[in-house]
């Protein structure tokens, strides 16, 4: 059994390093005193680290990542600091990175008590970070072992594509973090019923955290909506509707963890198991369609 926690991240404005840092530790701290043992956060949580930029600078779409550049080793240490102070497993969220190739990655990277693990790129983009952004798509799939179980990262719209969670599948994994964020409803839930697809189709957990509230002071995360959740297949020993649990309001107006827990053996079982074996019949699709 392992216990999850993933955060409703509300983006708000810190205008010093000092008050950025303390908030982002009291925010895991309060997930660590609800015995949380991984920790998740959002796509683009480390764009708060642009509050700390000059108001024109930070009020500039593409000025604000080349701002936040020198921070992110410093972001770094912090969130490996945060996992080994407690213990813990952190995705931290995810930011852009300027690559030595010259281009913008939308990365995300996990730690644990013994430090960092490694990072994963989103690969799909969206039309606001194609067109409007210049962020570009990353290449490769990573795995991560843990405790429990190999996990594996897909960032928002990457939940979205079925060829990417069933890689991870085929790597092994029992779980995917889906950090996201989304600025409608319909955003959100486009990823979510991508979430649940991608449980039902590889008999998998999803886990997911988006960002909240309003931020006029960033053009990049000036509006959010989400709701966490933690997703499985509907099956033998799981929930008849596959959600394990779901943060209580759509939008709050503060930080919220969702502090749940799953049996990732109780997972696997399904897929040994269980009425449907989806995951072990994928292959048989292309044979029936040619």
């Amino acid at each position: 059994m392992i216990r999850l926690a993933a955060c409703q991240y509300a983006i708000e404005l810190h205008e010093t390093w000092e008050a950025y840092a303390g908030h982002l530790q009291r925010l895991c701290a309060a997930a660590v005193a609800e015995g949380a043992q991984l920790l998740l956060l959002p796509e683009y949580a480390g764009l708060v680290l642009s509050g700390q930029l000059p108001t024109e600078q930070r009020g500039d779409l593409r000025a604000s990542i080349a701002g936040i550049q020198p921070l992110v080793e410093r972001w770094l240490a912090l969130s490996e600091g945060i996992a080994r102070q407690w213990g813990v497993y952190l995705q931290p969220g995810s930011l852009p990175v300027l690559d030595s190739d010259g281009q913008y990655r939308n990365r995300a990277w996990l730690f644990g008590p013994q430090g960092m693990m490694g990072y994963q790129d989103k690969l799909m983009m969206t039309r606001f970070e194609r067109e409007q952004w210049n962020i570009a798509a990353g290449q490769g799939l990573q795995v991560f072992d843990t405790p429990w179980g190999r996990l594996g990262i897909l960032i928002c719209y990457d939940n979205e594509f079925p060829i990417l969670a069933r890689r991870l599948a085929e790597q092994g994994a029992d779980l995917i973090l889906a950090p996201s964020c989304t600025d409608t409803e319909a955003g959100f839930h486009r990823v979510r019923i991508g979430a649940q697809a991608r449980a039902l189709e590889n008999q998998i957990a999803v886990l997911q955290s988006p960002t909240v509230g309003l931020a006029p002071w960033s053009p990049a995360l000036d509006e959010n909506i989400g709701r966490a959740g933690l997703f499985v297949p509907p099956d033998f020993g799981m929930p008849s509707d596959g959600v394990i649990a779901q943060s209580e309001q759509l939008n709050p107006a503060s930080s919220q963890w969702l502090v749940c827990e799953v049996d990732l053996e109780t997972v696997r079982r399904v897929r040994r198991e269980g009425q449907v074996f989806t995951r072990r019949d994928w292959p048989e699709q292309f044979e029936r369609v040619g």
